[in-house]
């Protein structure tokens, strides 16, 4: 499937271009999500944009959904419920729906008019795995509706990044080791960062911190750090700082200032240290929640090893009715 022809043939059918999109998902597939969300509410000038957990997107059905509409369901295994039900409201309201999931099975491509089956695994080119292949659509609608005068740039950035990630995990490979000996017995972690990749803070303190270590975490925007949060900051409780190249940068460095000051059990992934950079600076910040997917992935690995606690382990999630 291909990213630019898809895009081109759903805005042909539309009345007047596509007028909004919708990112719909769950969980992890919805913190995929964030980066294409802070793309288009930061580039488009006429573009809507929405995000949705999809039980929400059923239940409060945005009133401007129309034929005009792309709306983007992601699930991994493709027979999330809600996520299904989601794809089909939008059918009922004649959007234009685009599926992406891992399995070519999935009950979610019945109810979407294209389906991108994306690679996974520690094998894939991360330009092939969701949360890059959402960033390119949502790309690829800006482009087609008004026009994006860094899309050669961002094409450059979308070659590059894999290598980037690659590199990265070399680099953090002892670090994260040492990470997880250092905390392997904390019971509580916030998570830190901004701009695009405050989505993967959240997904970080949800998925592999909450779902996957059964550890209790919450994620922080660094800009609203200073407006509350700050005041648990003490010696004893551990925070993980993403920190951004690009736009938000400063509001990364105001949060690291203070929590080395204040703080003691402080965990920085800088993106400019795992070499980001070499990405333009006018598209660089909508990689960086992409590298530190990647990056953050070995940090949860090191952790389950060494507490004993396989990535892999549920108590409720697909074992109970709910």
């Amino acid at each position: 499937m291909n990213v630019v022809n898809v895009i081109n043939e759903i805005n042909s059918q539309t009345e007047q271009g596509i007028t909004e999109v919708y990112l719909v998902a769950c969980g992890g597939s919805l913190v995929d999500m964030y980066p294409a969300k802070y793309f288009l509410e930061s580039e488009a000038k006429k573009v809507v944009t929405g995000l949705y957990t999809a039980n929400e997107f059923v239940h409060a059905t945005p009133k401007r959904l129309n034929q005009d509409s792309l709306v983007i369901v992601c699930s991994h295994g493709g027979n999330t419920a809600e996520s299904v039900n989601a794809a089909k409201v939008a059918k009922e309201h004649s959007a234009h729906t685009i599926g992406l999931t891992h399995n070519k099975d999935a009950a979610l491509n019945e109810h979407s008019d294209y389906v991108f089956l994306y690679e996974w695994g520690e094998d894939s080119d991360v330009k092939n795995n969701p949360m890059a292949i959402i960033l390119q659509l949502v790309v690829e609608v800006l482009n087609a509706t008004e026009g994006y005068s860094d899309y050669e740039a961002f094409q450059s950035g979308i070659e590059k990044i894999n290598g980037i990630i690659k590199k990265g995990e070399q680099q953090v490979a002892d670090r994260t080791k040492e990470f997880a000996e250092k905390y392997k017995d904390e019971e509580l972690f916030y998570v830190l960062s901004s701009g695009a990749s405050y989505g993967h803070a959240y997904g970080f303190a949800i998925c592999s911190l909450m779902e996957m270590q059964w550890l209790n975490a919450a994620s922080i925007h660094s800009g609203e750090y200073f407006h509350g949060p700050f005041e648990v900051t003490d010696k004893e409780t551990p925070f993980i700082l993403l920190m951004n190249e690009g736009r938000t940068r400063a509001l990364d460095e105001r949060a690291k200032t203070f929590l080395l000051e204040y703080g003691e059990k402080v965990e920085i992934v800088d993106a400019k240290e795992l070499g980001i950079n070499t990405i333009a600076d006018e598209v660089v910040e909508f990689f960086n929640p992409i590298l530190f997917y990647s990056i953050m992935c070995v940090y949860r690995a090191a952790l389950a090893e060494v507490r004993n606690h396989p990535l892999e382990t549920r108590r409720y999630m697909g074992k109970v009715s709910y």
